[in-house]
Order: C-alpha cells, then sequence, then structure tokens
C-alpha cells in the first residue's frame, strides 16, 4: 500500500489488482482477466517500480503503445520508450542499443520477430514480461493476431522470464490456448467477473433502417456525452460523423484503419482531452482507450461475437457513473455479418496466389499498401506467412490452410449464432452474457436491461424532464426519453 501511494498517490486498490501484483512479486507466471476498465496497468508498472530489472510490455496497437507511454511521461516517469514505427530509422537504431537505460519498454509483437530486437533484448535483465490484450494470442479469440501466436517462442528465447498474462475477454478456450501458446506450466489463473453494473444495456432487436437512422440522430442530441458509435464500415464511420456534424454543437470525428497512424492518435487524444464528444468509429476504436468518463456507446451495426461487444462497450463508464450501452438489430444486419466474417478470413483464391507468390520467392512485405495492392489485409498476409512457414512444400501448405480456415470460419459463425441468439432473447441481458464466461449474476443492479427496466432519466442531458418509467414497449419510452421538450 506504501509503494502504491508513493509512485501512485492511490490510497486503494481496484478489484483485482492487489492480487495480480502479489502474484507477480511473489514470482508466479500469471494470467489475469479483469473487467474492462478495472485499471490492468497498474498491474504491471508498480511491480516493475518494486522489481530491479526492465518491464517488456507487448502491445497490439501502436496508438494504445503511445496513450500508456504519454500517460506515463506525464506522470514525471522519463525512462519509458516505445519501439515503434514512430521512431525514425536512427531513433529505433539508437533506442535499441540503449534499451539498459529504460524502466518500461513497450512493443508490438511484430516487432519482436526481429533478431536484432530480440539480441539486444536478451542481453536486458528482465523483471517481467507482459502481454497484454493476451486474448489476441488464442486463434479462437475474436481479435487473433497472428504475431501474438509466436511469444511463446520469443518468451523461450528469452529465458522465460516471469510472465502476466492480460486481458478482459477471455472464455475458459481462450484462456487455455494463452496458457498453452506461451508455455506457462505452473501459472496461477486469477479471474475476475467481466459484469460492469454501472453500464445499463439496451438492445432493439427488431428494427427498420430508417428507425435506425433517427434513434442515432436523437440518442446523438438527448444523450450525455461523451460517446463513441460503433459501425461495420469505414464508409460508414465517415459517412456519420460528416452528418452529426451538422447537429448544433456537437463535436465529432470518425476513427478507422483507412486512417494514418499520426492522424488516427491525433483523434485518440483529441477525445481523450476532451475536444472531440462523439467518436463514429470501426472496431479499431478499441483496445487501450482508456477515458474514464464515456458516458454512452452506441452499435450502428452489431458485432460479430460477444467478447467483443464486451470489449467495446468497456470503453463506457470506467469512473463508474451510470452509462449506457445501445445496440441496433436492424434490417439486413444478418447478413452483413456473415459477409464481413467470410471477408476476415482468407479464401481459396488468397491461399492459392500466396502459395504461387512463395514459390516465386517473392520477400516477406511489411509494408501494409504492398499487401493491400495484392488483395489481401495484413492480418490476412500475416496468417498465411505463419502457416507457410511450418509447411515444406505448397500443397502441404495450402491443404492445411484450407483446412485451417474452415475450422476458423465454423468457429466464427458458432460465435455469431450465439451472440444473435443473446440479442433476441427474451431474459435479462446481463444475466445471460455472464452465463457466456461461465459466471452467475449475483446482484442485478437497479439498471439492469431492456429486459429488466431502465430509468432513462440517468443518461439524458435533460435528465429532470425524463420521469422513471418501468419496462414497457421500446418505442413508447423512447418518445418519452427523446421528444420531450
Amino acid at each position: 500500500m506504501k509503494a502504491l501511494r508513493t509512485y501512485f498517490s492511490y490510497d486503494s486498490f481496484r478489484v483485482g489488482q492487489k492480487e495480480i501484483i502479489e502474484s507477480v512479486l511473489s514470482g508466479y507466471d500469471t494470467l489475469a482477466m479483469l473487467p474492462t476498465g478495472s485499471g490492468k496497468s497498474l498491474c504491471y508498472l508498480l511491480p516493475g517500480y518494486m522489481l530491479d530489472g526492465t518491464v517488456l510490455i507487448v502491445t497490439p496497437l501502436l496508438s494504445l503503445m503511445q496513450d500508456q507511454v504519454e500517460q506515463l511521461k506525464a506522470q514525471g516517469e522519463k525512462r519509458v520508450i516505445a519501439i515503434n514505427s514512430f521512431l525514425s530509422y536512427q531513433e529505433k537504431i539508437r533506442t535499441i542499443k540503449n534499451l539498459h537505460n529504460y524502466k518500461f519498454v513497450y512493443i508490438s509483437p511484430e516487432m519482436l520477430q526481429n533478431e536484432w530486437v530480440l539480441d539486444h533484448i536478451k542481453k536486458l535483465k528482465l523483471s517481467l514480461f507482459v502481454v497484454d490484450e493476451a486474448h489476441c494470442i488464442s486463434q479462437w479469440g475474436y481479435d487473433f493476431r497472428p504475431d501474438y501466436s509466436q511469444l511463446g517462442n520469443v518468451r523461450k528465447f528469452l529465458n522465460e522470464p516471469v510472465t502476466l498474462a492480460l486481458t478482459a475477454t477471455a472464455t475458459k478456450e481462450v484462456r487455455e490456448d494463452i496458457k498453452t501458446t506461451l508455455s506457462l506450466e505452473n501459472v496461477k489463473e486469477l479471474i475476475f467477473s467481466v459484469n460492469r453494473p454501472n453500464i445499463a444495456i439496451q438492445v432493439f432487436s427488431e428494427i427498420s433502417s430508417f428507425e435506425k437512422k433517427e434513434l442515432t440522430i436523437q440518442f446523438v442530441k438527448e444523450l450525455k456525452k461523451p460517446g463513441i458509435i460503433y459501425f461495420s464500415s469505414k464508409k460508414a464511420a465517415d459517412e456519420w460523423a460528416t452528418k452529426l456534424q451538422s447537429v448544433d454543437g456537437i463535436k465529432v470525428a470518425s476513427y478507422h484503419a483507412g486512417l494514418s497512424q499520426e492522424k488516427r492518435i491525433l483523434i485518440q487524444q483529441q477525445f481523450l482531452y476532451n475536444e472531440l464528444d462523439i467518436i463514429c468509429a470501426t472496431s479499431a476504436f478499441g483496445m487501450g482507450i482508456n477515458k474514464e468518463n464515456v458516458r454512452f456507446i452506441i452499435h450502428y451495426h452489431p458485432p460479430l461475437q460477444m467478447e467483443s461487444y464486451l470489449q467495446e462497450i468497456g470503453r463506457a463508464g470506467r469512473d463508474g457513473l451510470a452509462s449506457v450501452a445501445i445496440l441496433f438489430n436492424g434490417d439486413g444486419d444478418e447478413i452483413l455479418q456473415f459477409q464481413l466474417i467470410e471477408q476476415e478470413l482468407p479464401t481459396s483464391v488468397h491461399i492459392e496466389t500466396f502459395a504461387e507468390l512463395m514459390k516465386k520467392k517473392v520477400q516477406s512485405f511489411t509494408n501494409i499498401e504492398q499487401i493491400e495492392l495484392l488483395g489481401f489485409t495484413e492480418i490476412q498476409w500475416r496468417l498465411l506467412e505463419r502457416l507457410w512457414n511450418q509447411y515444406s512444400d505448397q500443397r502441404s501448405f495450402t491443404k492445411m490452410a484450407e483446412h485451417y480456415m474452415n475450422q476458423r470460419m465454423e468457429t466464427k459463425i458458432k460465435k455469431l449464432y450465439e451472440f444473435r441468439s443473446w440479442i433476441k432473447n427474451n431474459t435479462c441481458r446481463r444475466e445471460q452474457l455472464l452465463s457466456f464466461f461461465d459466471e452467475k449474476l449475483e446482484e442485478r443492479p437497479k439498471n439492469c436491461c431492456d429486459v429488466c427496466g431502465i430509468d432513462w432519466k440517468l443518461y439524458n442531458i435533460h435528465e429532470e424532464r425524463v420521469n422513471h418509467r418501468p419496462k414497457i414497449e421500446w418505442r413508447m419510452y423512447l418518445k418519452e426519453l427523446l421528444n420531450v421538450k
């Protein structure tokens, strides 16, 4: 507790933090699942100050990495660095040669595939090896990153330092995959509830395209801000950002993978420092967005599985105050979800094209523009690259790649059906959500979900004008919520 006050000026731990920190300080490899917004970074930062050596933190997103570094620097910590593409070539060389001067080193999993970088890291005295967003390791997880699957080999090369794997959303199957991939044999598992009782859950399970558009505009006008609206495509995010800019007094921007890294970080910083009210985003705006006062999340299009839904609504209410998550399921959304699943994975044509390129000894690409010109997404390319390295001939590769993609497709469709069943269910949504993660709802919050009832005045900017209503037909209580004058 003394160290907590000394380094962070906190008087108490949040749920799970103390147990995880004690486990790490005792030298145990630890797999921890904490609810979104519970302060996972403290679980490695505080041990980092208390242990002698360097903390190596693997993170999947450059924006997440930059945000963490900037926050630490703002708190006065100078011994922190992010090794990523924002460093010039000369800066990167100088940084890696002087890694011993840093206490906290943030790095992408892709950078850890570089032998020269790994050789320099191996010379360090590592006190802790941190895998943040560890669900990205699992091929069955919702946000699988091929380079994350190599972290077990990296860990062995670094002589198996004490390891902390952190995630907010992982089923039992995914947690087993994390332990296996990282070779965590005598690991201590610390699993805490994913429940966020301060986030009310509202689902519109049958809604027309017209109603969806009208309600989105009205919610933007009436709900307390800031907020995030999730869309399934970059085009939709851009179009809605432009549309909402015409709403008086609303400052809005779009965020997606089509923007440059510099632009994405600028928008993220503007949002964090309250210069924007609303972000219209794709799922690219997700992990690690640490803004405490987000009051609402709207899913204009439903995501593809429960894990990503839980991760995205977890952006709200990190200050513990009342927040609301609204999901629309409208005309054509089910078809759209199936199309998105098909686009995520390499097709047979992708597999054959990739094999031909490798046969011609085309070098591995690191430039995303080059990869996209060939008709691949970066994830598709890296996934096929990983599989190619496992097989010595084109025929074996093609056969195994197609088998692997079929397995992945079956898993994704299964998860989609589970999520759609939840959307259409007429029982307590929170109870069903927790059961997905093998949890039971111990105590139902006052503002639980649309099935159990929500007091909308908590979320409306004109809260004195909205009266509490028990559960009634949604068009009736939305009329009261949104059309008050």
